[in-house]
């Protein structure tokens, strides 16, 4: 039968215009943003594919649900819905809600790490390593070894490798970890999944050692649908189902709800153990606000449960995985090198073979996301040694394998011609590579980098 077109489970109900500039205009503004994309002003974005963070498109029923705020400052009806809805579709017991995922990392950072602690997991999320290390942990990665190779198509590259595991626990000890670190759909490799079948081994893992089990749940929804199509045993089940299953295996996790969920703000920390909920109630009083709000207004958090429900929707998932894997193939036709296999919320350009003659201590995938901007006004954002920032003992930049730029998909908000015109100028880029120049900083930040650096290009 011949393959027929899809199209997305949703029709545009309003629309934002944008505003066009000129290729000097954009030259200006770059410069002027020091050649870092999260320093540009977004009035001067066409397709900002910068982030999925906080910047999707809310359905109907959630925007409806915000006029269902309870302000109250405490005991909003709200939380108990979000409460609810968070026990009903993710398992966990208690719920702490927060301004946005950091909020969480951070209580749960100060609750469970020592001095000298060791906290492993499938590849460092740059604010979910920067609380480890302030806490006084050292993040230890355990992913597969194919995780850090773009060109591999291992289907769930977000797999933890157990020698690795092994091996950290003979070195410093089982009490010296407080707990292992998992995240669903690995952002800094690409948006890559862990499998269930890798997952219940660490379960198991962890009870043999009485480690806990975190889970980072950002992108839970989107592993879960990879699994759907890639892991014996599931192509029956919803993705509702896995993603149950997923978070019933893990004791606590942290959640930007910017994410999956399709909110603006918010997010949480989630635990089955009342002591954790305890201690983190009494954190979040200090750091955000009082446990039944978290740094969120009451209706924020009813489009969250809301939005919760939408994104386990079988329709929503394979719409949103399918325009990205749209993006992949267009890009790959043109001989774009990306990693694969797809991601779940983003493509990832290997900027390493796209700018060969921009040495890693250069900055290539900085340079790489400015030119795209200058080119057609597509704001992306850098994965690489900019982002890994810099050994803190040493201060020498870590140098990951991975020197990436995102192009990362907000979730109901663009559309495939949108697609198409990111795929021409990518491809334009790579034709007038020679002409992109490495940066060096002109101000670093001591945390987080990438957020706030500037940059000149060299030569």
């Amino acid at each position: 039968m011949e393959k027929r077109s899809w199209a997305e489970p949703y029709k545009i109900k309003m629309v934002e215009l944008l505003k066009m500039t000129t290729r000097e205009e954009r030259e200006k503004a770059i410069a002027e943003a020091g050649y870092n994309t999260f320093l540009l002003r977004s009035e001067d974005v066409y397709i900002d594919l910068l982030t999925d963070s906080g910047v999707s498109a809310m359905s109907d029923r959630q925007w409806a649900g915000m006029m269902l705020g309870d302000e109250a400052y405490a005991g909003s009806r709200n939380f108990y819905h979000l409460e609810e809805t968070i026990r009903d579709y993710y398992s966990y017991k208690f719920t702490v809600p927060t301004h946005q995922g950091r909020g969480a990392e951070n209580i749960l950072s100060q609750i469970l790490i020592k001095d000298g602690d060791y906290v492993p997991g499938n590849m460092y999320f740059t604010t979910t390593r920067l609380h480890q290390e302030l806490a006084g942990g050292t993040f230890i990665d355990i992913i597969i070894d194919e995780a850090h190779d773009p060109a591999s198509t291992h289907p769930f590259k977000g797999n933890v490798d157990f020698h690795k595991l092994n091996n950290l626990v003979n070195d410093v000890g089982a009490d010296k970890i407080p707990y292992v670190c998992i995240a669903t759909c690995v952002n800094m490799a690409g948006g890559q999944p862990i499998s269930l079948d890798n997952l219940r081994e660490l379960r198991n893992w962890c009870d043999k050692h009485d480690i806990m089990l975190v889970h980072d749940m950002t992108r839970v929804a989107e592993n879960a649908y990879f699994i759907q199509q890639r892991e014996d045993g599931y192509q029956n089940k919803t993705v509702k189902e896995i993603v149950f299953e997923i978070c019933d295996l893990t004791d606590a996790a942290t959640m930007s709800s910017k994410k999956d969920a399709m909110v603006n703000i918010g997010g949480f920390l989630a635990m089955n153990d009342a002591d954790l909920y305890e201690k983190a109630c009494e954190l979040v009083v200090v750091y955000e606000g009082l446990h039944t709000y978290g740094g969120m207004a009451g209706r924020d958090m009813e489009a969250l449960a809301i939005g919760i429900k939408e994104s386990v929707q079988d329709d929503h998932m394979s719409a949103r995985i399918g325009q990205i894997a749209y993006l992949g193939r267009r890009l790959e036709e043109e001989g774009v090198p990306i990693v694969k296999p797809y991601g779940g919320h983003a493509i990832f350009l290997d900027a390493k073979a796209i700018l060969p003659h921009i040495p890693q201590a250069q900055y290539p995938a900085q340079a790489l996301a400015a030119a795209l901007y200058v080119e057609s006004g597509i704001r992306a954002m850098e994965r690489g040694v900019v982002s890994a920032g810099r050994n803190k003992e040493t201060g020498e930049n870590y140098m990951p394998n991975l020197e990436l730029v995102r192009l990362t998909i907000p979730r109901r908000v663009y559309t495939q011609a949108h697609m198409d015109v990111t795929v021409e100028s990518v491809v334009e880029v790579m034709k007038n590579a020679n002409e992109v120049k490495g940066l060096e900083f002109t101000y670093e930040p001591k945390m987080l980098r990438f957020f706030q650096g500037t940059f000149k290009q060299i030569g």
